[in-house]
């Protein structure tokens, strides 16, 4: 990367990290702290937890197409100012409806697409998997840090405090946008990170790719369900007090990320994804289905969680890779965008959902929802094609209209490991998806159209 492309990475990355800690940090906290607020019950706690999730789900998609239109700077302050906005009132309401209003404007801020989209501004082509993988990177990093420092900040300044330092997270970002982050150039509508309305019935009848919106919403419903959980019987059952669980959870994400590494290079490597993919839904069944025995003690409890986040981190960073191969060319963003959907959707069900059969039910109530959404999807994923380890590969011509559009289209779609091509004639661009084991780019030089080639 150039040094103005890594400015514009470690900028929005920082963006990204910042929204996602601020979401984050409540979690593992709120079932414990919520409880003082005025006409708070199990289900409004579990519902105030998840809430975020329904308006980002709503708002993902239409944020990033305004952004076509009035700007992606324009909506991203736009969407920092509603993020900062529903954290102050989060921290001000005493009354869980008022944390509730204040989560559902948080999430109003879907800034996700519009961030990926000025991404693909300011970033070239041949970089911009680089630049993606650092923004990932940067979420999974804001999401353990979050586990750690939300039980510190919550046992020091309250729930109220964690709200407040979100907003000054919002306002910080504020601040990166308008300061550190380049002015584009042009915006570029790339169909590898940006949603387009043409491509949404194509991706949506996608049997492949359904599967995985499935999976994501599966582990996302989950994740939020098990923080209705896990703080009470850490607090309750095992007598560790609430100041003290930043170092359980430490332990616990540090510990079970380094061990998922080398089931993802086996993943990629030796092509075992859908055998790695399965391992781990059962792992984190059989993980899930074992919350039950944590009273037991400490070191249970430990090894659970373990088992529990490593499935899930291998899981988390498995779905995305998945996804941008399974996508058809030229439609990366817009599977992406219905991807992120599916995420928030889970997390609004899994808390509002979680926190109703708390109440209702109990403990068990919520182990069974959770225990049975990942039965249901290791059925789905156990029963799914082998994934295709195709990657995509953008082309630049020199031209392509009409007849001599068709001519190059066959052409590109005879050379070995070659799965599909679409081509834009205004962009003068061709997406590929392509089996690197076979597909040799060498090959292009033959072709006069070919400007460059270059891997998305």
């Amino acid at each position: 990367m150039n040094a103005l492309e890594r400015r514009s990475v470690a900028a929005l990355a920082s963006i990204y990290a910042m929204r996602m800690l601020g979401l984050f940090m409540v979690m593992p906290v709120f079932v414990l702290l919520g409880d003082d607020l005025a006409g708070a019950t199990p289900a409004l706690i579990g519902l105030a937890i998840g809430a975020y999730g329904l308006s980002q789900a709503l708002l993902q998609v239409p944020f990033g197409l305004l952004s076509d239109r009035f700007g992606r700077k324009r909506l991203i302050y736009i969407g920092l100012i509603l993020f900062a906005a529903g954290s102050l009132l989060a921290a001000a309401s005493e009354s869980i409806y008022g944390v509730i209003a204040g989560r559902i404007l948080q999430g109003s801020g879907a800034i996700a697409s519009v961030l990926m989209a000025l991404l693909s501004d300011l970033t070239r082509e041949e970089e911009r998997t680089k630049a993606m993988a650092s923004v990932g990177i940067s979420i999974g990093l804001s999401f353990s840090v979050s586990l750690v420092l939300g039980p510190l900040l919550g046992s020091m300044f309250g729930l109220a405090g964690i709200f407040y330092t979100t907003a000054v997270l919002a306002v910080a970002a504020l601040v990166v946008v308008n300061r550190v982050v380049p002015n584009p150039h042009l915006q570029r509508r790339s169909p590898d990170t940006h949603p387009a309305r043409e491509m949404l019935s194509q991706v949506l009848r996608n049997p492949r790719l359904l599967r995985l919106d499935f999976g994501i919403f599966a582990l996302h419903l989950v994740l939020t369900a098990v923080f209705l959980l896990v703080p009470t019987l850490l607090q309750d059952r095992l007598q560790l007090a609430a100041s003290s669980h930043w170092w359980f959870y430490l332990t616990v994400m540090v510990t079970s990320f380094f061990a998922m590494v080398p089931f993802i290079i086996i993943a990629e490597k030796q092509r075992r994804m859908k055998l790695v993919l399965c391992g781990a839904i059962a792992m984190l069944t059989l993980a899930t289905a074992a919350i039950r025995l944590v009273p037991g003690g400490l070191v249970v409890a430990w090894l659970v969680f373990f088992f529990f986040f490593m499935a899930f981190n291998l899981l988390e960073a498995s779905l995305p890779s998945l996804i941008s191969k399974e996508a058809p060319a030229a439609s990366k963003g817009t599977a992406m965008g219905v991807y992120s959907t599916s995420q928030f959707l889970g997390a609004f069900l899994g808390g509002s959902l979680g926190g109703l059969l708390l109440q209702e039910v109990g403990l068990a109530g919520v182990l069974w929802l959770m225990t049975g959404i990942l039965l249901l999807w290791l059925v789905v994923a156990v029963t799914m094609p082998t994934p295709r380890h195709a990657t995509s590969f953008v082309v630049q011509l020199r031209a392509a209209a009409g007849d001599q559009a068709d001519a190059i289209d066959e052409a590109l779609r005879g050379l070995p490991g070659v799965h599909d091509v679409v081509i834009l004639e205004d962009a003068r661009t061709a997406y590929l998806k392509v089996d690197r084991l076979y597909f040799d780019e060498g090959l292009l030089a033959d072709f006069p159209f070919v400007s460059q080639g270059n891997a998305s």
